[in-house]
């Protein structure tokens, strides 16, 4: 029984899709067939771009034919184990409400909850990253409570700071850059997920799980500066 389907895109990249829905099984045989062709070298593969529920594999025609592709990966796909392995854990800090977080009070007061009861449900969870991607660092989040499904903006705003926390759909998020968005915006985290100065210059991995915690507004000032100054903040703390 064939793993996925394979779907040429042009001539030199293939998706291999595994499914049509969100499912953390499926991210997760996705992430780990990524890992199985990085370890497999295999000549003339490029880059390999994992979502949700597919692998983008590119490739370079000269070097590898696109049907010996597909060959290749199916027989890795067959071998991969139950479970991928863990990514990392991040405990990202958050300042709640501000500037970026112009979406707080009214989300509350439509949810049915005080300000302080979002924000602990908001920080109560172990946010899987589905995926990296609509801008470098723009981590996809799922796991979402049920309470605070929403649907995005009919008229996305034009411009939203990179750092800003936010919910859209099913699906949580952090901007990794500044640029329009029709999410709905809780707060800010003083993180950079994308810093073309650092290595690596994307910090989050399709894989990890995120927490939020909540910091104040000085604090969020005096990590924004060290941020700014080259400092990562973070460090992750090790294998979900």
């Amino acid at each position: 029984m064939a793993q996925f389907r394979a779907l040429p895109c042009g001539d030199q990249a293939i998706s291999f899709e595994f499914a049509d829905r969100i499912d953390a099984g499926v991210n997760r045989r996705v992430i780990a067939l990524a890992r199985a062709l990085k370890d497999a070298d295999l000549p003339g593969v490029t880059d390999c771009v994992p979502t949700y529920r597919a692998l983008l594999v590119r490739y370079d025609p000269l070097i590898l034919r696109g049907a010996d592709l597909e060959r290749r990966v199916e027989g890795l796909a067959t071998a991969l184990p139950e479970d991928s392995a863990p990514g990392r854990i991040w405990n990202v800090p958050v300042h709640y409400g501000g500037e970026a977080g112009m979406d707080l009070h009214d989300l509350a007061a439509e949810k049915g909850l005080t300000v302080p009861e979002l924000i602990a449900l908001h920080g109560s969870v172990a946010f899987r990253v589905f995926m990296i991607g609509f801008a470098p660092g723009f981590a996809y989040l799922g796991g979402l409570p049920d309470i605070l499904h929403t649907p995005r903006l009919k008229v996305p705003r034009q411009r939203i700071p990179a750092g800003a926390v936010g919910i859209g759909g099913q699906q949580a998020s952090i901007s990794s850059v500044a640029g329009p968005s029709g999410w709905r915006f809780l707060g800010a985290t003083p993180v950079r997920l994308f810093d073309p100065g650092q290595d690596p210059a994307i910090l989050i991995a399709a894989g990890d799980t995120v927490r939020f915690h909540a910091i104040d507004a000085d604090t969020f000032a005096a990590m924004a500066a060290r941020a700014a100054a080259g400092d990562p903040l973070l460090a992750a703390e090790g294998a979900a």
